[in-house]
């Protein structure tokens, strides 16, 4: 039972219990940003031109140059950079890449579609970012002499455990493709996400800490080839037009989208700033109510509410903030009447996946995956977001749990 009373949790003159908390409110982001991102379209709208050209260049540069990368090649979507980061690596038929079953689809999809076969390997529970002590496990297990790759996912914008799994790769050869899909602007020690492996695939998804006005993604690496190689990709096969040296695909970060992200790209450390500041703020919050015991897990009726760790290595950016709860889907069905916005990220883990059955796992193979899909709950976090919405948020998740 929580310790401090829910209506303790709401200072006077603060959002009332009948306001909605958005899980996120994309509207307040623009606009402290209108002017700039209308004159970036009418730049684009003026020129015409909307497939490659000055401002699609312009991004790459830019945000190769805050990635601290010598190549940043836009593309179609995150999903697309994953596959392209892989099949530019080498990635295909017969191979083998040893991911995360606890993230969103394209992590698995994107190596079948390069025509390898996916290698599961169980969560760390405190950071829930894919293990390295079970990935070595998984390894060593068989197989091991076709793994070519290991693809960690930088969950909710913290990186996961470089160092080992820099050791990792080296010892079986492999390449470390990064998913980094919501993690621009994180870092691992002195390095930002995206520049920590051979490739990294980044997602610009409107949802993502840096956003577009609709799809796109990269590819960032340090390996002119590789680059060179996914520009190919993306461009069907092809480096000069009508003369195509392999199959490819059309995948191109367009004119328009582009603009839109060079505006962007000026404001993503305030804005990851703000992140982090809430997230501190919630911290204390669920502290202060009563709901966390240090070291609580797992969640139970004593300890209904569990935060999930930050390694020491890792500047996290919190592209979601998400607790562990007691209950979850009950509390989530309570919060949503309150007007508060949640999310779950992820209800199913891949390794259960209908689709994914041929891979012959089944229920029990990975238990912490499994215990984070039932119990994990994102709550509303975005730069704009309020101390008063944030206090709300707690405040009615206390009262849920004090009845």
């Amino acid at each position: 039972m929580p310790s401090t009373s829910p209506q303790s949790l709401v200072s006077p003159g603060s959002a009332t219990q009948r306001d909605p908390v958005p899980m996120l409110d994309l509207t307040r982001q623009y606009r402290s940003i209108k002017d700039e991102v209308q004159a970036a379209i009418e730049r684009v709208l003026t020129t015409q031109h909307f497939i490659g050209g000055p401002e699609l260049d312009g991004f790459e540069c830019e945000s190769a140059n805050y990635l601290g990368v010598s190549a940043s090649v836009g593309c179609g979507s995150g999903t697309d950079a994953l596959w392209l980061a892989l099949a530019a690596a080498g990635v295909g038929a017969e191979a083998c890449v040893i991911t995360t079953p606890f993230s969103f689809f394209a992590t698995v999809s994107s190596i079948v579609r390069c025509g390898a076969t996916p290698i599961l390997a169980d969560i760390d529970p405190a950071t829930l970012n894919l293990d390295p002590e079970a990935t070595e496990t998984a390894l060593k297990r068989g197989r091991s002499y076709q793994v070519r790759a290991a693809m960690p996912v930088h969950l909710y914008g913290q990186c996961a455990n470089m160092d080992r799994f820099d050791r990792i790769v080296e010892q079986y050869g492999a390449s470390l493709i990064e998913d980094a899909a919501q993690a621009f602007g994180a870092k691992w020690r002195d390095k930002k996400a995206g520049a920590l492996g051979k490739a990294a695939a980044f997602s610009f998804y409107p949802t993502k800490n840096l956003s577009a006005c609709g799809d796109g993604g990269c590819v960032t690496t340090n390996d002119e080839e590789l680059a060179a190689h996914v520009r190919r990709l993306r461009n069907h096969g092809s480096r000069q037009r009508y003369y195509h040296e392999e199959i490819g695909w059309n995948s191109r970060l367009d004119a328009m989208q582009a603009a839109v992200l060079r505006v962007k790209l000026k404001h993503i450390d305030e804005w990851n700033q703000a992140r982090r500041m809430l997230a501190c703020r919630y911290h204390g919050l669920f502290i202060g109510s009563g709901l966390v015991q240090a070291g609580a897990q797992p969640v139970s009726a004593q300890a209904p509410i569990a935060l999930l760790a930050t390694m020491p290595e890792a500047y996290h950016i919190y592209h979601q903030y998400v607790v562990r709860a007691f209950r979850r889907d009950e509390l989530r069905s309570f919060l949503t009447q309150q007007g508060i916005g949640t999310e779950i990220y992820y209800p199913v883990p891949l390794h259960l996946q209908q689709c994914f059955a041929y891979l012959g796992y089944k229920a029990g193979d990975l238990p912490e995956s499994e215990r984070a899909s039932k119990e994990v709950l994102a709550l509303p976090i975005f730069p704009e977001l309020r101390e008063d919405e944030q206090q709300r948020v707690v405040a009615a998740i206390a009262e849920f749990y004090s009845r």
